[in-house]
């Protein structure tokens, strides 16, 4: 849209063509009013802005104008102050007076006499031949020197920078400190040879004829009767204990013990058995039976001393005990204690190498037991063999007075067995428990986890999340005791097997079978 001032300007033609122009195209209605300019908006500004951004007095356009300045030498580089004067810079690195030699010949010169070739270097000619030179390193020359003089000792020790006043003082300050110190040294020999005394004598008292307590007279009579035995399998290897049980060369042991060996498919595996003596001798594995842990071994020895069996309805809780083995390797080890407890079910777990599940009604002792005392004896004060110590409860590895060995009557069966027909079998019932115990102010007992199709429980009607609360004559309040008091039995008894089902206590009567 345009002002009125341009509209008053032009001629009637042109409103007319405009007019047309506009009703053609729609743009304007001819009785359109024409609208005034639009008033032009000015902010008001305030003094001090005026001040600080305002056009400088005198100055009538947008920008200064340019005055040039005067050309000031230019220098790329500091300013040279105290620079020498031109004839002495001429002097010091000008050619010398008569002098026509360059730093560089000129490339354009064809005149020999005025640009000189330099020397040929065979090492820049590819065509030059072997020649003989000057050594890259020049060789010293032989110096002649003076005659050897002799150094006095001021000389050798101070290279003569002291004087000898000053020597002869430091002499006499020698002389006076090692006689200080000579002196200190006498009064303390004095003071020492005050606390000494050559004239003193340690007396000893002894008794020839002192009665030998009764566990020195069971160590006497047993430890001949243990042995000490190494497993290898290749580079592999264990150590334990075992116990005489017979003239003829028959060793009991654990199974834990020689199971490595016996595991062996490779033809290399020795077990060697050491007696009190020192003596030393290969044993054969007769038979093991790794549900009772226990093995035999036989060595073709003779004049063996044998140990004397006892009975396990013999021993009492605190009767006087004897560890006999070979602990951690150290062989003819005694160490005492008590019967701590009886009939403490234990039931170990296979690992790696090892395939003993032994399960029994251990003999608890706090005489110290530690790693190679397994398959070691346990005596009573008689000195007769109670039971065959086989593991420890501890958290450090060490023993903590938690030892428990397998009951004599038990070794004496399963060796005897093992003897006799090279292998063990016991009762089964047929099932397994659940590790952890059932336990609530009713009653304790262990769950059943799974039932073996056709066995004796499956057979009596034992179903899977029964809760077994006892066998026979024997509470069952782990998983351990359900092992212990299965095996207590024989091999095609009826036992009566008590459980709880769906709240109701059921006697369920199972006849074991053979495993």
């Amino acid at each position: 849209m345009t002002s009125d001032s341009t509209n008053a300007g032009s001629t009637s033609e042109d409103r007319d063509a405009s007019d047309s122009a506009a009703d053609r195209g729609n743009l304007r209605p001819p009785d359109a009013p024409v609208l005034g300019p639009r008033p032009v908006y000015r902010p008001h500004i305030d003094t001090h802005t005026t001040r600080a951004f305002r056009r400088p007095s005198g100055q009538a356009g947008s920008f200064a104008p340019h005055t040039p300045a005067a050309a000031t030498p230019r220098h790329d580089g500091p300013e040279l102050v105290n620079r020498p004067p031109d004839a002495v810079l001429a002097e010091a690195f000008g050619r010398p007076e008569g002098s026509t030699e360059v730093l560089q010949r000129d490339p354009d010169a064809t005149d020999e006499t005025t640009a000189p070739a330099p020397p040929a270097d065979p090492w820049r000619d590819p065509d030059s031949g072997a020649r003989l030179g000057d050594p890259a390193i020049p060789t010293p020359r032989s110096q002649t020197l003076p005659p050897a003089t002799k150094l006095s000792a001021r000389e050798v020790l101070f290279g003569g920078r002291v004087a000898p006043k000053a020597l002869a003082l430091l002499g006499v300050l020698a002389l006076l400190i090692g006689l200080v110190g000579g002196l200190i040294g006498r009064l303390t020999a004095e003071t020492t040879a005050a606390l000494t005394s050559r004239k003193v004598t340690l007396q000893q008292e002894g008794s020839g004829d002192k009665p030998r307590t009764q566990v020195a007279k069971v160590a006497d009579a047993v430890v001949p009767a243990v042995v000490s035995i190494r497993e290898t399998v290749g580079d592999n290897g264990a150590l334990g204990s075992g116990v005489v049980i017979d003239g003829n060369g028959y060793i009991v042991t654990n199974n834990h013990v020689i199971s490595m060996a016996a595991m062996d498919k490779s033809g290399k595996a020795k077990i060697q058995v050491s007696f009190f003596d020192g003596k030393k001798a290969p044993a054969r594995l007769v038979g093991r039976d790794p549900k009772t842990d226990l093995a035999v071994l036989k060595v073709d020895v003779t004049g063996l001393t044998v140990a004397r069996l006892g009975k396990s309805s013999d021993v009492q809780v605190g009767d006087d005990v004897l560890a006999i083995g070979s602990p951690l390797g150290l062989t003819k080890t005694v160490t005492s204690g008590i019967v701590s407890a009886l009939h403490r079910a234990m039931e170990e777990q296979p690992e790696a190498g090892d395939d003993s599940a032994g399960a029994f009604d251990a003999v608890q002792t706090d005489a110290a037991i530690n790693h190679g005392n397994s398959g070691g004896a346990l005596v009573d004060d008689q000195g007769r063999l109670i039971g065959i110590n086989t593991a420890i409860r501890s958290e450090s590895g060490g023993s903590v007075g938690l030892g428990f060995a397998i009951p004599v009557d038990l070794v004496q069966q399963v060796s005897q067995t093992l003897i006799r027909d090279g292998s063990v079998h016991h009762p089964d019932i047929g099932l397994s428990a659940r590790t952890k115990p059932i336990e609530n102010d009713n009653l304790s007992g262990v769950q059943v986890a799974d039932v073996k199709p056709g066995g004796p429980a499956a057979k009596a009607g034992i179903g899977e999340g029964d809760i077994i609360v006892r066998v026979g004559d024997r509470d069952v309040t782990e998983k351990a005791e359900l092992t212990v008091a299965v095996m207590s039995h024989q091999i095609g008894e009826t036992v009566n097997v008590q459980l709880i089902r769906d709240g109701r206590r059921v006697d369920v009567p199972v006849r074991l079978e053979s495993d």
